[in-house]
């Protein structure tokens, strides 16, 4: 019996990390699903069968071919082996999937078997019915007012498609569910962990928006791929795979468009800062976080003081003092009249720990180690048994404000041991990205032994030291 696509999701969430080529992850889909190869090439390419309908369509159009006579239930039932299609056809899909007829079940010789397509041919047509491309008009009776079956037949049509959904109250309340539960693990658990949990949900919710849902409903798909994507790009950035989390990120951004829904368009974006943040371009971060600033508006919200830390980050790195000491007082402002309680178990909330991890970062670029101290120790004291990323970048903040007081040596010491009590599953390039910056720092005359062997350390394989 053939897994769910959740599974294949899964299987093409650890190809992605890997860097498997699509053969290799085709034959993993075949092994651990039991499905065939013509579903598994697609499974691997993350296509419905819609999708892989259009693409093979928009290939036939690209090499000046004629279409084929396709549909999703047609090559669903290729998939499945109950019909097979014909050789140009195949030759087609072989075209469209980059492989040979071996490499799509095919091999040896195939005969397509048309007495399906004969019955449906020959099958009488139902009366009052005629075929007229797609779609299927009512036929008037004699005498009958073409106004009134305007009116009348086609409204109700239109009202029915209207009401249609293939998504359930229970079923979006357990999406719901699943997003809340992968919000929460999403703050302890390894980001390689949860990469294969997030894109299993992603593929779960974007086959539901491929279906024509009420408009309500849509929103909310959208504003859970804004979500979903978001986090995707943020576990890739974490794994030092910088490409690929520019890309869920800008997915993340059309979602959230889509949606309407300001406040998660100010709070994808303020997101998506921390990629050029970490690696650069620092202009691209500071775009995205003035961005993220104007689409608040000032509103008093844990969303609105998370973009005005990201703009005073971002501002302090650049160098812009009377700006970055301007945005920290507005994200301390919009805190406070913030009425909304920030879990602080939610990889989506904007609670008091990481406003202060915000502004440990903002006064350490600035200089100011008194303030940063202070943000610091405050954050460290919320995070319990100081375990994970944020409690370990706040220790190399730490480490940074001494060597802004000549401490060089305790420095890359405390840098050092920081990394190394990360776990190993937590212990991502962009934690050493962060570490490197403390060695950048430092002037290349006074470095000391520890900041030679802090550069040893790091130039290790992520989480092999």
């Amino acid at each position: 019996m053939s897994h769910k696509p959740s599974c294949a999701a899964s299987t093409r969430a650890s190809a992605m990390v890997n860097g498997w080529t699509i053969d290799m992850t085709v034959t993993a889909i075949v092994e651990c699903c039991g499905v065939t190869h013509l579903r598994a090439h697609r499974l691997a390419r993350g296509w419905t069968r819609a999708c892989a309908v259009s693409e093979l369509i928009a290939l036939c159009d690209e090499l000046a071919l004629d279409r084929p006579s396709l549909d999703a239930e047609q090559l669903g039932a290729w998939e499945r082996n109950t019909r097979m299609p014909r050789a140009r056809t195949i030759d087609l899909l072989c075209r469209l999937y980059r492989t040979d007829a071996q490499g799509l079940g095919f091999a040896g010789g195939y005969r397509a078997d048309t007495s399906s397509l004969v019955a449906a041919f020959t099958r009488p047509a139902t009366p009052g019915f005629p075929v007229t491309g797609r779609a299927t008009v009512p036929a008037l009776s004699d005498g009958g007012d073409p106004l009134d079956v305007v009116a009348h037949t086609h409204r109700r049509a239109i009202e029915r498609t209207l009401a249609s959904t293939t998504l359930t109250t229970g079923e979006l309340e357990s999406l719901d569910g699943k997003l809340l539960t992968l919000r929460r693990d999403y703050v302890s658990d390894p980001p390689m962990m949860m990469l294969a949990r997030l894109l299993a949900t992603l593929e779960e919710v974007r086959q539901y928006s491929e279906e024509r849902q009420p408009a309500l409903v849509q929103v909310r798909l959208s504003e859970m791929i804004a979500v979903l994507s978001t986090l995707t790009a943020d576990a890739l950035m974490k794994l030092g795979r910088k490409e690929q989390a520019r890309d869920w990120y800008g997915t993340a951004k059309s979602a959230a468009d889509d949606s309407g829904n300001r406040e998660l368009r100010t709070r994808v974006r303020v997101q998506a800062a921390m990629l050029p943040f970490y690696y650069g371009p620092l202009a691209e971060a500071a775009a995205l976080a003035h961005e993220a600033v104007l689409l608040n508006r000032g509103r008093p919200s844990a969303t609105g003081a998370f973009a005005a830390a990201a703009e005073a980050r971002v501002r302090a790195r650049q160098g812009d003092e009377d700006g970055a000491r301007a945005a920290i007082a507005q994200a301390r402002g919009l805190f406070d009249r913030s009425r909304q309680a920030a879990p602080e178990d939610d990889a989506w909330a904007f609670p008091y720990r990481r406003l202060q991890l915000y502004l440990s970062g903002a006064f350490t670029a600035l200089g100011d180690t008194v303030q940063a101290g202070r943000a610091q120790e405050e954050a460290l004291r919320l995070y319990p048994g100081h375990i994970g990323i944020d409690p370990a970048l706040l220790r190399l903040e730490q480490a940074m404000c001494l060597v802004r007081q000549r401490s060089v040596s305790e420095a890359c010491q405390l840098a050092r041991d920081t990394y190394l009590a990360v776990p190993g599953n937590h212990r991502t390039q962009i934690l050493g990205a962060r570490a490197a910056d403390i060695i950048k720092i430092t002037p290349k005359e006074a470095r000391p032994r520890a900041a030679r062997e802090l550069g040893e350390l790091l130039a290790l394989p992520a989480g092999g030291a």
